[in-house]
């Protein structure tokens, strides 16, 4: 090992960056490059930066600044290299190198290039690359938990999304290299998987022709993995053939994060999801009919471009009928790239920030009568936290999601990592509080 230099990772944004980042790791262990926790002593420290909107760039940007400040030789790469190639790299001297989003996994070339004094930039105009399992990985999520890929990029077109110009078209692995890869991670002790990438209801289409998540699904069923949750579940790909994997596969969640925006079919319209408009209804009756049991989480848009008070009323009543167990709001962010960008009719910040938070309020309640429902019963915990001393736990059941939901606080000696029963003593908006039994 020697003289190779040492390198810190500066991870910002979305579950499908880390996994990026934790390539890029994999990439320079297997190489033989130390890697250090502690940006101050690294020689060098890649920052994989998020893009996606002004409140993630300015984190990413303050990143950047801090570690030019402190004289650190910065490698950018992420979303962020991929947008604003030029800028960077005049804004920034301390910058050594960019790397695109479909670049990671030339990240040792780039490194040796960069120590004979180059300045690298391996930027990818259209992104193709997409890692299977045979690119090392070195993971930074608790032991218990990964997150698997199963495709990356986007073929949709919404009017507010910057992500198919920064990730390109959808690219989508084999069923079979998915499924070696989840069996790895089972080999690890991996408990719960969680199946990402930007619409996971039309994972295969490009690869197959059509749209593979039942067969899929069905596939990682034969998984030792007692957990695989999965995230970004377009609606109009909840077909029956998915539906029944789900609930059929027994190592398979019922838990569904369905990413629906809004639920006027105006505002879908002008946000390019028409064909939204017509299922939300009907989609969600039918997933609670065929799967009793189901947690459906989702997240809104409010402020978007021409969203009225009777529109955001529409969002409402929606959300007071269907009663989602979790629900992200977010204020529109406006993207040059994008056609939203220039629409008329934009509404104000505040009026936004308004909406937003008056639609928190209306959902606290129907959290709270979710979480409530559960006390008394025992249900499994995946416990990810342990204090020996006082004999607290805490951990998540499968209706909590690692960082968007919420937790269990477990009383009793908890095994890390180990999936546990527990009863339910307690419930408040968020969280629940039980023992072990």
């Amino acid at each position: 090992m020697g003289n190779k230099p040492t390198i810190a990772i500066s991870h910002l944004g979305c579950e499908k960056n880390r996994i990026d980042s934790e390539h890029m790791l994999g990439l320079l262990a297997q190489q033989g490059y130390s890697i250090d926790a502690n940006e101050e002593l690294a020689d060098y420290v890649i920052v994989n930066t998020c893009s996606f909107i002004q409140e993630a760039r300015e984190e990413s940007v303050r990143t950047l600044v801090e570690l030019a400040e402190a004289n650190k030789k910065i490698i950018i790469s992420g979303c962020m290299a991929q947008h604003f190639q030029e800028e960077l790299l005049e804004e920034l001297p301390e910058a050594v190198a960019l790397v695109g989003t479909g670049d990671y996994q030339k990240i040792v070339d780039v490194i040796q290039r960069v120590e004979t004094g180059e300045r690298v930039t391996e930027v990818s105009q259209n992104p193709t690359f997409v890692a299977d399992e045979t690119i090392p990985r070195y993971r930074t999520t608790n032991e218990a938990v990964a997150y698997l890929r199963v495709a990356e990029g986007c073929d949709y077109r919404c009017a507010f999304c910057i992500i198919p110009h920064l990730r390109g078209n959808q690219r989508s692995r084999s069923i079979e290299s998915i499924v070696t890869e989840a069996q790895q991670l089972a080999d690890q002790g991996v408990q719960e998987i969680i199946l990402i990438s930007q619409i996971t209801t039309n994972y295969g289409l490009d690869l197959y022709g059509e749209p593979k998540l039942a067969e899929l699904l069905r596939a990682l069923g034969k998984v030792d993995i007692p957990w695989i949750r999965i995230h970004y579940a377009y609606p109009t790909g909840l077909t029956e053939k998915v539906i029944d994997a789900i609930r059929d596969t027994p190592n398979i969640l019922p838990y569904l994060d369905l990413p629906l925006q809004h639920s006027h079919p105006a505002i879908l319209k002008a946000m390019n999801r028409p064909w939204q408009g017509q299922v939300n209804d009907n989609i969600i009756e039918r997933l609670k009919k065929s799967i009793p049991n189901a947690i459906l989480r989702t997240t809104f848009i409010v402020g978007f471009p021409g969203e009225t008070e009777e529109h955001f009323e529409h969002l409402i009543n929606f959300v007071q009928r269907h009663e989602f167990d979790h629900v992200g709001v977010f204020t529109f962010s406006p993207e040059e790239e994008t056609p939203a960008y220039q629409m008329p009719n934009q509404v104000s910040s505040e009026i936004a920030q308004e909406r937003r938070d008056y639609l928190m309020e209306i959902q606290q309640p129907i959290a709270a009568k979710k979480n409530q429902q559960c006390v008394g019963k025992t249900v499994e915990v995946l416990i990810e936290q342990e204090n020996p001393k006082t004999e607290e736990c805490i951990g998540r059941s499968i209706r909590f999601a690692p960082e968007v939901d919420g937790v269990v606080y477990v009383r009793g000696k908890g095994q890390l990592n180990s999936i546990m029963p527990v009863k339910i003593t307690d419930a408040d908006v968020y969280d629940l509080y039980g023992k072990v039994i």
